[in-house]
């Protein structure tokens, strides 16, 4: 992330030699047009290239923010300035009330809802007598900033650039904070995000209502610009043209948005003229044209055009600036030999199938308890059901002695029970430290606005403190700065675990912290296991290596069909016929 910022400030030194350039007022004309269009594809980076979204009903947004200022301006005689704000007030409005329908939706269906949403919206602006139904409304005044009149020329350039410089520095700002890495844990999915404390549909909502926003600035800085709107600009073609324009440039980049904004637009200039020429006839061919490009793109490159930028660019590591840092509040601990999980005849169905089926043990603070079976014996469902990411059937879940049963699993995260998963689950993208640090979600408090505008700091760096403190914790000071996807499955299971530790966690559950592991990465896994233990915390470790299993679990759990086989210490483990029955299909 900190690399990205690169690009920043080679942006503002191109900006100021076009500012003072003598470049013809056609290509500044076209300038001012990609800067609306890059303001539109920031929010579009962050909905779908961070958060994983798509959405084809930003071009609605724009529609929102344009009609409201040229409706005011024209029939109130209210300030421009004062506009912006009404429009950002009914988009954000707006915006609060689609997501909160269409999020909750998944797969194809998302874009099938904003789809149906920018058609509203298009056809409701151009059947309103009010706003000058497909004519659209006239005589819009220019902005003017203490009396100077930004006019349509460069003064606009300086001003909507500018906007889009700022925008661009407070998201990536927010991307690299607190709420930014939760945004950023949408894209893989919610298991994972749930499990560290985070309310993905809240951050959905949010990131889905920042670009609205942006897309409602690029609509009122369009209107006074063009100084007449008409329903055309605002339509379904130009909500996938903006999408088309991010995806091509890199949607998963700041920059790429700018990047597709300004190829996009220049070639459809050249396009509009080149082609009627070669073919000999009239038409829309460019929008063939993109679409070939787009399918080209999305088989060859991606992540868009500006990955072959970012890939080429310095990647600096961050400066290690928290060693003062206050540590981060702690919660209370269980005393040593104290209760602290208590399962009580859990039960669960997928219709006729038992699943799990009244399972009861107990944990007490300072063990690690192994749940342990054959293949299918229910074992990660039962830890499922503990950890809130299944509903329970029947029976209960105490945790310190409050019944945790029926909670989201970031309600159960947030009164210390941390987990790691089967498979692991992680940022590759994001580095070693910045995904220990999501561990510690619950543990922060500033949120976007704080982030956007650096008022996080000091937060940051305590957070950074503790992911730095769990990894060397457990033996990975040296990755601090490595990425993520770039560690072996060693490293990346240890990875998980400093994660969930972050948590501050009472009870840690590890979901086969071993597989796919090498000889001396059990052996290290192992040592790390005894260390946490010798910490006072507890752990309840579902592993099917069985020589792991005995040589750090100081009780065992055996699973056998998804009913309660056994019971006890590792040895009364080993010795009981019913075990060996169940593992080797004999008692002898």
């Amino acid at each position: 992330m900190l690399a990205r910022r690169y690009g920043l400030w080679a942006l503002i030194g191109v900006l100021g030699l076009v500012a003072v350039l003598p470049l013809p007022d056609f290509w500044i004309t076209q300038l001012n047009y990609i800067g609306l269009y890059s303001l539109v594809g920031l929010g579009l980076v962050l909905l779908t290239g961070v958060a994983g979204l798509t959405s084809f009903g930003q071009a609605a947004f724009v529609g929102i923010g344009a009609y409201t200022t040229a409706w005011l301006t024209l029939n109130t005689g209210m300030s421009p300035w004062l506009t912006l704000f009404v429009g950002l007030a009914i988009t954000g409005v707006s915006a609060l009330i689609v997501a909160g329908i269409t999020l909750r939706m998944s797969g194809h269906y998302l874009p099938l809802a904003t789809i149906a949403w920018g058609l509203s919206l298009y056809y409701l602006m151009g059947n309103l007598d009010a706003l000058g139904k497909y004519d659209g409304l006239l005589g819009i005044k220019g902005l003017t900033i203490l009396g100077w009149d930004v006019g349509q020329g460069r003064g606009f350039f300086v001003l909507s650039w500018s906007v889009v410089v700022l925008a661009s520095v407070a998201i990536l700002h927010l991307l690299d904070s607190r709420a930014g890495r939760a945004m950023r844990s949408l894209r893989n999915g919610t298991q994972m995000a749930e499990a560290m404390g985070i309310d993905t549909l809240r951050y959905k909502i949010i990131v889905f209502v920042i670009a609205a926003l942006l897309a409602s600035i690029s609509g009122w800085l369009f209107a006074h610009f063009q100084h007449s709107v008409n329903p055309s600009p605002f339509g379904l073609k130009m909500g996938i043209e903006y999408l088309f324009m991010t995806v091509v440039g890199g949607v998963g980049h700041v920059w790429g948005a700018i990047t597709g904004a300004l190829l996009t637009k220049l070639l459809e200039d050249h396009l509009q003229v080149l082609l009627p020429q070669l073919i000999g006839t009239s038409g829309s061919y460019e929008t063939i044209v993109f679409g070939i490009i787009l399918v080209l793109t999305l088989k060859f490159l991606p992540n868009g055009l500006w990955s072959l930028v970012d890939r080429h660019m310095p990647k600096p590591q961050r400066a290690m600036d928290w060693a003062q840092a206050l540590p981060l509040s702690a919660r209370t601990k269980p005393e040593q030999g104290e209760l602290v999980l208590d399962v009580q005849a859990i039960r669960k169905t997928f219709g006729g199938l038992v699943a799990v089926n009244d399972i009861s043990f107990q944990i007490k603070a300072g063990q690690i308890v192994g749940l342990i079976g054959p293949n299918g014996a229910g074992k990660s469902t039962t830890f499922n059901l503990i950890t809130g990411l299944l509903s329970l059937t029947s029976g209960q879940v105490v945790f310190r002695g409050k019944t945790i049963s029926g909670q989201r699993s970031r309600e159960i995260a947030s009164q210390g029970m941390s987990r790691t998963f089967q498979h692991v689950k992680m940022i590759p993208d994001m580095s070693v430290l910045e995904n220990v640090a999501l561990g510690a979600h619950l543990r922060g408090y500033k949120g976007v606005v704080s982030a956007m505008t650096r008022l996080n700091k000091d937060e940051e760096r305590q957070l950074f403190k503790e992911a730095q403190t769990q990894l060397e914790r457990i033996g990975m000071g040296a990755y601090l700065h490595e990425q993520a996807g770039n560690l072996a499955m060693g490293p990346q299971r240890l990875m998980e675990i400093a994660r969930a530790l972050c948590g501050d966690p009472a009870l840690l559950l590890l979901d086969e912290p071993a597989a796919g592991l090498r000889h001396k990465e059990k052996q290290a896994l192992a040592a790390v296991l005894r260390q946490l233990q010798g910490e006072g915390m507890s752990l309840l470790l579902v592993e099917h290596d069985m020589d792991l299993v005995m040589d750090v679990c100081d009780h065992l759990v055996v699973m056998e069909f998804g009913t309660l086989l056994t019971q006890g210490t590792p040895t009364e483990i080993q010795e009981s016929p019913a075990v060996r029955a169940a593992y080797l299909g004999t008692e002898h």
